[in-house]
């Protein structure tokens, strides 16, 4: 009998504050169970929001993160879904671009650090280490944030060779002024990281799901790619949301991950 999963991506606009972000991932939670929905995704550090780009949430705050996470582990309890939490995390170090894994019980499944960061972002984050597989139900899945999943293509394959149908790709992408305001997922005007999106599938045989923030004229945007490299559904520019759908695992093969003798 043939698997499936149904998948929702989180595709809302920067919070107003920490607290917002909070109280828009609840909401959010509890619409993506309503629409039957085993996982919710969310984008790059939505809990505060991400720092950077014009962007300055409030400061690191190790006390409100923890209280967070917790409150957003009881909603996805109460909706009994999975959920993806694109956040932040207060270390030794500083602070690391991370994301929460939570089981649809509420119980934590873990942590996955950025462990390439952009060249913009040092000085404001630090490198993450380690990669992980989780496993959800049916669903074995693995998370690429942002500037990986785009330039580091290992940090697809690895979770792939490791047993993930799918890889989650929370990022944030907005706007530059008077940049080109697509309106077709990959179109050839577009800027590569679309295109990469693609090859990132294509070229492991697994599902590719990509989050970003909603903003006027976003150079990219959510998206549920087929392990063949073809588009599966993708949000419209801009559009806050949830972008629902429903992939078919067996699909998910995994065949050019696995011949890969690397990573």
């Amino acid at each position: 009998m043939a698997q499936s999963a149904r998948i929702a991506l989180a595709n809302l606009a920067y919070p107003a504050n920490r607290n917002d972000s909070v109280d828009r991932t609840v909401a959010a939670i509890a619409e993506a169970a309503a629409a039957g929905a085993a996982i919710v995704c969310f984008p790059e550090c939505y809990v505060p929001g991400y720092r950077g780009l014009g962007h300055s949430p409030e400061p690191p705050d190790a006390a409100f993160q923890d209280r967070a996470w917790r409150t957003i582990a009881r909603a996805a309890a109460e909706s009994r879904i999975a959920v993806i939490l694109g956040t932040e995390r207060v270390v030794d170090r500083g602070v690391v671009i991370s994301a929460l894994v939570i089981n649809a019980n509420g119980s934590i499944l873990g942590f996955q650090d950025k462990g390439q960061i952009d060249p913009s972002e040092e000085g404001t984050y630090v490198i993450g280490d380690g990669r992980h597989v989780f496993q959800a139900g049916a669903l074995t899945f693995g998370i690429s944030i942002c500037h990986e999943g785009w330039r580091y293509p290992e940090t697809v394959r690895w979770p792939v060779k490791r047993g993930a149908q799918i890889v989650f790709h929370p990022h944030l992408h907005e706007a530059d002024p008077g940049g080109y305001r697509p309106t077709t997922f990959a179109d050839p005007a577009n800027t590569f990281h679309e295109k990469a999106a693609l090859c990132r599938a294509a070229e492991n045989t697994c599902y590719f799901a990509m989050v970003n923030y909603a903003s006027e004229g976003s150079p990219t945007t959510s998206a549920v790619i087929n392990p063949d490299g073809t588009v599966l559904t993708y949000q419209p520019y801009g559009k806050e949301g949830l972008l629902i759908a429903d992939i078919d695992l067996d699909q998910a093969t995994r065949l050019l991950a696995t011949r890969c003798k690397d990573y």
